[in-house]
């Protein structure tokens, strides 16, 4: 389970990460507190902050509910799947918002495989107790 505790820790420092890079685009390009538009590139560090945000609501609790009813290990894995994709989500989006996708699939993926491995976990203990 230490496996599956340390990918989680890992998508809430990657959050705080791309928040830190929001930071940073909003000194270099000199757009002041609250104002969330004025230059693309703050735009699009800013947008994947919150897509980050969007998606970490669903991956959290699926990694963690699917390694109650699955080996850890491979829990892990797909979430180290999700982590991957965060960057390539980054990187893509902030050269051209068309070439997130990629980045998107392998955060949303397995996102979607976390949660159902946990629903199909939950109903098999249901079953089969």
């Amino acid at each position: 389970m230490a496996w599956v505790d340390i990918v989680g820790i890992a998508a809430v420092l990657q959050l705080i990460a791309f928040s830190v890079l929001v930071g940073r685009a909003r000194r270099d390009y000199a757009l002041p507190a609250p104002a969330t538009s004025g230059h693309p590139l703050f735009e699009r560090y800013y947008r994947v902050q919150m897509n980050t945000v969007e998606t970490l609501i669903a991956f959290l609790p699926g990694l963690w509910l699917a390694a109650k009813y699955w080996p850890p290990h491979y829990v892990a894995a797909v979430g180290a799947v999700y982590l991957l994709g965060r960057v390539l989500y980054l990187r893509g989006y902030v050269r051209d918002p068309k070439d997130r996708h990629v980045g998107y699939v392998l955060s949303s993926a397995p996102t979607a495989v976390l949660l159902l491995a946990a629903l199909i976990g939950a109903i098999r203990s249901l079953i089969l107790p």
